[in-house]
């Protein structure tokens, strides 16, 4: 490309489109059904296809552990895993702005492809559009699965008894995106990965997954405040078993932020009932990414006094307890 930045003339569907598209969409996206360039892709279907559709605006486009382009796969695959899919196909709009270098568009873009091929997705339908702006990019994304018959994992499911399982450690996205904006020199890396080969061994070990979530936005009690919501059960997890890597501690100590509202891009939480919990950490820790999984809690009736329906409680170590809510002020914006 002669360019080495994007411009107006990217967007005009003219010649500059068409280099753009060639030289570094459909070099790196390269497959049978992206190839015809049609309007729309036909593919083979399936009796139960679940859906998503995500946006991604993060700053900065590219982040320790991972960038935008990795970052838009991991979201849309794994939103598509928490339901027991198999994800297939995604499609994804680039918003470029005027001035965005085309090596940092290749990055992501190549990032995009790779994560895409370790997922096991295909990339199979997209738009490019250029918009005036100070070199930006944002990318919105739709996904589709597929979900065998047997298969029904929501937060309907969850029942009194259940026990309440992490991947691994907290927070990690969140402080290395916020480290690196606030230019704080640390070690942490964001998580951002695809939990395809972890969520296929769970649906293959036949363990009664009740319901899956993955921890993005507004971080792990965001995540199982809705849970209990939704399931009008009770939550109470160890505030001792939440793990979170001594930089990850150290960063919130120095900062003043609490774990359990720090967003994550890999890590999911699992429920199931609690005598095939050790079962299912075996299965996590064998998979990749899965390293850190962990019992860290466990989900109760109105009727053990632990609190009301909806409630998520947090046990601290020396027995105390606090009531936890959804994040109420902004968190940090922009980390997908």
């Amino acid at each position: 490309m002669a360019q080495d930045k994007i411009t107006m003339l990217h967007g005009s569907g003219g010649q500059a489109t068409s280099e753009l598209i060639r030289s570094v969409f459909a070099e790196a996206f390269s497959n049978e059904v992206l190839g015809q360039m049609e309007d729309s892709a036909v593919v083979p279907g399936s009796g139960t296809i679940a859906m998503t559709t995500d946006s991604f605006v993060v700053t900065p486009l590219m982040f320790p552990g991972g960038d935008i382009g990795r970052l838009a796969v991991c979201g849309t695959v794994n939103d598509l895993l928490m339901r027991g899919a198999k994800p297939m196909y995604l499609t994804c709009g680039f918003i470029l702005e005027e001035g965005l270098e085309v090596e940092v568009l290749r990055q992501a873009v190549k990032s995009m492809a790779e994560t895409a091929k370790e997922a096991g997705v295909l990339i199979v339908a997209g738009d490019t559009k250029v918009i005036e702006g100070n070199g930006g990019m944002y990318i919105n994304t739709a996904g589709v699965g597929f979900i065998e018959n047997e298969v029904d994992i929501s937060s309907a499911k969850i029942q009194p008894g259940d026990a309440i399982l992490v991947s691994g450690t907290m927070g990690d996205h969140h402080a290395a995106l916020l480290g690196e904006r606030m230019e704080i020199e640390t070690e942490i890396k964001s998580d951002n990965a695809p939990l395809s080969e972890m969520v296929a061994a769970l649906l293959a070990s036949g363990l009664e997954l009740h319901a899956m979530r993955d921890v993005t936005r507004g971080g792990l009690a965001t995540v199982l405040k809705e849970l209990a919501e939704s399931s009008q059960t009770t939550f109470v997890v160890q505030d001792e078993a939440i793990p979170v890597t001594p930089q990850v501690k150290d960063f919130c100590g120095l900062l003043g932020l609490d774990p359990y509202y720090m967003g994550n891009e890999g890590k999911l939480v699992l429920i199931l009932p609690e005598a095939e919990a050790e079962k299912a950490v075996e299965i996590i820790r064998g998979s990749r990414y899965g390293d850190g999984a962990t019992v860290i809690g466990k989900v109760y009736g109105a009727e053990n006094g632990n609190g009301a329906p909806g409630d998520l409680i947090a046990e601290t170590a020396i027995g105390g307890q606090r009531r936890m809510d959804v994040l109420q002020d902004e968190g940090l914006p922009r980390i997908c």
